[in-house]
Parts: C-alpha cells; structure tokens; sequence
C-alpha cells in the first residue's frame, strides 16, 4: 500500500472507536510539536483531592492528561489498545496492570523483559512484541489501532524523518500521542520540559487511570532507595565510574556518558552517588549530535576504578566476563585499566527503563558499585521483595 492510499484510508475510514479519544484545546503554542512547559504538577493529590476526582468522573468519564510537548489530551474512556516507542514508557505500562494492551513496540530490541521472570504473575507476549518490533512508520499505526501511542511525536520528526503533518494525521486518524524522550537529556531538539522518571510514570499512569498503583509503587520505590542509601560509604570512599557504549565482544574505544546528565538511563547511578570519572574533564555527554568515542589511552589517562559497559544486556554475568572482560584483560593497553585489573567491568544497563527495570538495576548497581556492603553481583543477592513488587503489578495491595 502507498504512502498516499494510506493517507487516504485515514481521512475516509476513521475508526468509530477512535471517537471516545480526543485532544483538548491547550496544545503548546507554535503548534503540536513546539515546547512545552505548563505540564501539570507532579504532586500527590490528597484524599479528599482523590475522592473530588472520582465523583467528577463518575458525572463525567471524560478525564485530561497533560504532557510535553503534546500539551492536553482529553479521553472518554480509559485506552485498552497502546503502543510504546521504548521499553521504558512500555514497562510503566506494564507495572500498571496493562500488558494485556500491549501490540507492539518501537524498538523491541531494547525492551528488556527477562526481569518478568522473577515477578510471580507478571509477563509480557514477547510474540505480540516479536511481531511489531519497529513500530515508527505511519502504515504501523494505522494497522495496530492503537487507543494512545506512548511515544514523544518530537522523536518521530527528529529520528525517522516524520514531519508536523504526518504526526497530526496519526493523532486525528488514529490516536493521541502521550510521551516524552526522557532517557537522556542532550539532545538540542529536545527543547521543552523533561520529567523524571516517575514524574512520567504518574503521567502514563494518569492515561491508564490507575493512580493508586501508580502511588504504590512510588511509596516502595522510595523506600527501597532510603534504605540502600542509608548503607553508602561516605563520598570519598566511592569509586570512580565511567559509563560507555560499545556493543562488541572485543572492543576497541568507548562511547561516553556523563552521569551528570538527568535521563532517566542513569538514575540508579545518581540514586547511588555514584562519582562521574569524567567530572573533572571536557568529554562531552554521547548524544544525536555528538558520537565521539575514547580509545584505550583516552581512558586510561582517567583510569575510572569501575567501568560500566552499554550494549550487552542480552548477556549474563558470567558471559559478558568471558568475552568483554577477557579480551580487555588480553588487550596491550586496556589490561593497564585499573578496573580492568580488579575485575570491575561490568555491563552498564538499560538505555531505556520503567519502574519495575529500575528496581532491578538499583539492585545490581549497589552490587557492581558498593559489593563489600551489598555483595557482589555474580552472587545475586536480592536487595528488594520480588513478590511485594509483583503484588502491586497483579492489583493485590492494600488500597
């Protein structure tokens, strides 16, 4: 099918269930894709703010999200059918009792859902995944039939050559976009609001109209992080992390990242006080507009105590020590590495990753970071309760 028949089939053939979805009249100004910074507070209502709310609703079902840089956006009923452009806004879903919504993703190759495995009553249709696994073309959307599109419409325009036009054919045709790229923040197109994690995991989850396990989450998340960093060493006594890309078995230079960039990739990093080795140097932050990479005498100038390598989360522990840590000990200059000598490389993450993701890579940062207080990550020790987390995902909390 044309690019133009598909237009077509849009404009003549929109589905009636598509008419319970609509936008609401405070878009950014300058139009659809123009910043935005008058996204609504991240505060926890109080009961009676709650209790308001849903006599509202009761009323009037109809209920308003609002979000850089899309602005408002109005629904008539809470969305069944959804779609994520990454695996972070996908796993907020999931953590709201959604995956059964799930059609596809925009980059299934970065949607990491081993993690399920250890939550009893949590899982995702990896063939669902499997069949839409680049979910970014017009065609996609039109044939998904999604009820909200988590998805930064910016992201669209700036990485996959949409353009203004295309995004509100999808958002009148289809369905509204809600999202924004907020794994990194050092992108220059991105020129609006960022949120932090759970500022957008409350937003999704306001999509969803699922509030209260939204707040549950949060409680618990907050309580595993106060206690983790009530057991760090003082500041001096941390190591000193350098945070890469480089996706090879055998590699050759190193694409950094800065920890002091807000995205939501490095979280588990700042909630641990982790301490940048580039802090004291120019290297920029890795970015659309900046792929500059570090050889091996680069990086032994700044000689990091913990090296923390993206790229290789298909892998286990011990796979990823036999290649990537083995060829670097073989390695003339990398083998130098401090970090190299004392069997501290470890994979580095997720690019992208929701509430339930974050958990986990909390859990194995203290070990890579602080091993002597939290135990080292070969051995796995569990840092935070599986079937607590688990309960909140199935619905079974206390309310």
């Amino acid at each position: 099918m044309s690019e133009d028949d598909t237009k077509q089939r849009g404009r003549d053939s929109v589905p009636t269930r598509r008419e319970y979805v609509r936008y609401g009249g405070a878009l950014a100004a300058g139009g659809l894709l123009a910043g935005c910074s008058g996204a609504s507070s991240s505060e926890t209502p109080t009961t009676t703010e709650r209790s308001a709310d849903e006599t509202t609703r009761a009323a009037n079902p109809s209920y308003t999200v609002e979000m850089a840089p899309v602005g408002e956006v109005t629904f008539d009923a809470v969305p069944e059918r959804w779609v994520a452009y990454d695996g972070g806004y996908a796993d907020m879903a999931v953590a709201l009792g959604q995956a059964d919504g799930l059609t596809g993703v925009g980059g299934a190759s970065r949607y990491y859902t081993g993690v399920y495995d250890e939550l009893p009553g949590v899982s995702v249709d990896r063939e669902r995944i499997e069949s839409h696994p680049e979910v970014r073309t017009k065609e996609e959307f039109y044939e998904l039939d999604n009820d909200v599109h988590l998805y930064d419409p910016n992201m669209l325009v700036n990485w996959f050559d949409w353009d203004d036009a295309d995004v509100t054919e999808i958002r009148e045709n289809v369905a509204p976009f809600v999202g924004n790229l907020i794994f990194r923040r050092s992108d220059e197109w991105h020129d609006y609001r960022y949120y932090t994690l759970y500022e957008a995991f409350e937003r999704v989850a306001d999509v969803f109209q699922e509030r209260e396990r939204y707040e549950a989450f949060k409680a618990y998340h907050d309580e595993f992080v106060s206690g983790l960093r009530e057991r760090l060493p003082p500041e001096s006594e941390r190591p000193r992390v350098f945070l890469t890309f480089e996706g090879t078995d055998e590699p050759e230079t190193f694409s950094p990242y800065r920890l002091d960039d807000a995205g939501t990739s490095k979280k588990q990093w700042r909630d641990l006080g982790a301490r940048d080795a580039l802090a004291d140097t120019d290297i920029e932050n890795l970015s659309t507009t900046n792929r500059g990479e570090l050889d091996y005498e680069t990086l032994l100038e700044i000689d990091p105590e913990v090296i923390l390598i993206r790229g290789h989360e298909r892998d286990s522990v011990t796979e990823f020590r036999d290649t990537v840590l083995a060829y670097m000990r073989d390695h003339p200059v990398g083998g130098e590495l401090t970090a190299v000598q004392n069997g501290r490389v470890y994979r580095g993450g997720y690019l992208f990753q929701g509430p339930l993701q974050n958990l986990f890579l909390t859990e194995r940062a203290a070990q890579q970071l602080y091993p002597g207080e939290f135990g080292s990550v070969i051995d796995g020790e569990q840092l935070f309760d599986r079937q607590r987390v688990a309960d909140i995902v199935t619905g079974d909390f206390e309310r």
